[in-house]
């Protein structure tokens, strides 16, 4: 029962010891990053660790506030029929090719 215990204790000191925060700071015989070229002054470790605007932007929902028919899209066609190829227009010479000249039969 008192081993139980022990190990019981041992395991609660060594949680406690997880939560400890210190302040950052660089390894010894380390500097900081070198000042950014169009920074005025050189960032702290916290300003480092702080991700931008952009890095996390902001979730935008738009919801439906009420139902609406969709309107009807003048351009969404059906297929042609048969699945053939479009037609030449009138008067185009089916022989001949894009640049006027005939192709061989």
């Amino acid at each position: 029962m008192t081993a139980k215990r022990i190990v019981v204790i041992g395991s609660l000191l060594a949680m406690a010891g997880c939560g400890r925060e210190a302040s950052l700071k660089p390894a010894p015989g380390h500097a900081l990053p070198v000042k950014p070229l169009m920074a005025r002054t050189t960032p702290t470790p916290e300003q480092l660790l702080t991700a931008p605007a952009y890095a996390r932007p902001e979730r935008v929902d738009e919801l439906v506030k009420r139902s609406q028919p969709r309107q009807s899209d003048p351009f969404d066609l059906p297929p042609p029929a048969g699945g053939m190829a479009p037609s030449l227009p009138a008067g185009a010479d089916p022989t001949s090719n894009q640049m006027g000249q005939s192709t061989p039969k």
